[in-house]
């Protein structure tokens, strides 16, 4: 009987959810581009249909066998109301580098008035679809068009409710040098609310550009391990498409509240010669998750993932990663770190598929773990599937604690045990943290780390 109450909550649930991305009314969103409306609304009824044919996942599930949702299902979210914000109410997640080349929404809905994009040029279209030109407008839909491989409930979920999002586009060789900050805010003061973040950014031929892609919500002091006012569930999508020889540096912070629900998935599509970059730094929620799929579309491409996790009290945090090799002489480099405090857990699953057809691919792949508690778990799987010839491919991973004799090191050269400890995870998290192309950035980082061995001693 318990297990077919389980089974009614999570249909009950998942109808909701639906409910809740597609709203009552048909999609009409003023001043979007006809075809492109047509495009998202049918792109809107194919994955309702998709989702009424799957199922919420449980730790039955290969992917998900660590990560209990049961407490994601008994919270009823709500639509999120109309939110009116200034700018000095985001003061403390703006950065200093991007206050003229910045995006703002609030629960999914963007906001012009708390946007500025004053110091980018005309060559570089940055807004919502709803201030899409009809000429970037055709290729978009083309775009979308072509689902990701590995589409799965939450994704499809977010594509349901598809209405708006942040649009990011570079022309054909033009370089940006200023940072581009996607700010996406969530608010919950009285009510759990559900919002639906989108992200879509496309480098054109021989392009550079740089987006922070940037969750976090309205609180005081470090937001991430705030628990104030009721939890919120963020389901964010992110898509990158990067033509032949562009290059995307990719920021994503998530500082979402302590007792928030955040489940995200960033889909990259790199093309011939192209570059991307990936820092990704999980330090909010309650319950988290990050599922980032990169998918190869020509050969000689060059993919870097950087990747730093913060847990503490009783936080959950997953990063689970694939990169799909079609082609050869792609390369291919990633660092995955995790630092879990208290009863704190987190996992990194990591795969690299290297098929007869990815000849010559240099691929290199580590997973690094620090537990700075007795309590505190961590599983780490890196994954390696290889069926080319011609390869030169590594993998690894390593789970430890601080090491006394490095601790006696360092009192022994005249710093105190607090000191020292907070040294050794300084040196640890910092080779992540210094590779960000932001100062700003980097300093908030370094204080959110110092913060979190603070708490922990």
């Amino acid at each position: 009987m318990i297990i077919q109450a389980q089974e009614k909550l999570e249909v009950s649930r998942l109808n909701q959810w639906l409910d809740l991305a597609q709203g009552s009314t048909p999609l009409k969103t003023p001043g979007l581009q006809q075809r492109l409306q047509q495009q998202l609304q049918h792109l809107r009824t194919d994955a309702a249909a998709t989702i009424r044919g799957l199922a919420i996942p449980t730790r039955q599930d290969e992917d998900w066998r660590f990560m209990d949702l049961s407490a994601l299902l008994q919270i009823q979210f709500q639509a999120p109301p109309p939110v009116s914000l200034s700018l000095d109410d985001i003061t403390g997640l703006t950065l200093p580098e991007t206050n003229q080349s910045r995006l703002v929404f609030v629960n999914g809905i963007y906001h012009p008035e708390l946007s500025n994009t004053q110091a980018l040029p005309p060559e570089v279209f940055v807004g919502n679809l709803a201030t899409l030109p009809d000429h970037l407008a055709e290729t978009l839909e083309d775009d979308l068009a072509q689902p990701c491989p590995s589409q799965e409930i939450f994704t499809s979920l977010n594509t349901a409710g598809l209405i708006d999002g942040a649009v990011i586009w570079v022309g054909k060789n033009q370089v940006v040098d200023t940072p581009i900050q996607v700010l996406l805010i969530a608010t919950s003061e009285k009510q759990a609310n559900f919002n639906q973040p989108r992200v879509l950014v496309r480098a054109e031929a021989g392009s550079l550009v740089t987006v922070v892609e940037h969750f976090g919500t309205i609180a005081l002091g470090c937001s991430d391990h705030q628990t104030q006012g009721e939890p919120y569930f963020t389901n964010a999508v992110a898509q990158f498409w990067l033509a032949e020889n562009a290059e995307v540096n990719h920021v994503r912070i998530q500082r979402d509240g302590g007792n928030a629900f955040h489940i995200g998935r960033t889909a990259v599509f790199q093309g011939r010669s192209s570059r991307y970059r990936s820092h990704a730094i999980s330090l909010g929620g309650g319950l988290s998750r990050h599922n980032l799929d990169v998918y190869q579309t020509g050969e000689a491409t060059e993919t870097v993932l950087n990747g730093l996790t913060l847990t503490k009290q009783t936080q959950r945090a997953d990063t689970h990663s694939a990169l799909f090799l079609n082609y050869p002489q792609g390369r291919y480099s990633q660092v995955h770190k995790l630092i879990a405090d208290d009863q704190s857990s987190g996992v990194f699953n990591g795969r690299v598929i290297v098929p007869q057809s990815a000849q010559f691919t240099n691929a290199s792949q580590l997973s690094q773990n620090l537990l700075l508690s007795p309590q505190a778990r961590v599983n780490t799987k890196p994954q390696l599937e290889i069926t080319a010839d011609d390869v030169k491919c590594s993998h690894g991973a390593t789970v430890s604690q601080l090491e006394e004799d490095e601790i006696f090191y360092l009192r022994s050269r005249g710093l105190d045990e607090e000191t020292s400890r907070r040294l050794l995870v300084d040196g640890f998290s910092g080779e992540l943290i210094n590779q960000i192309p932001l100062e700003s950035l980097r300093t908030m980082l370094s204080r959110c780390v110092a913060c979190r061995v603070d708490l922990g001693l």
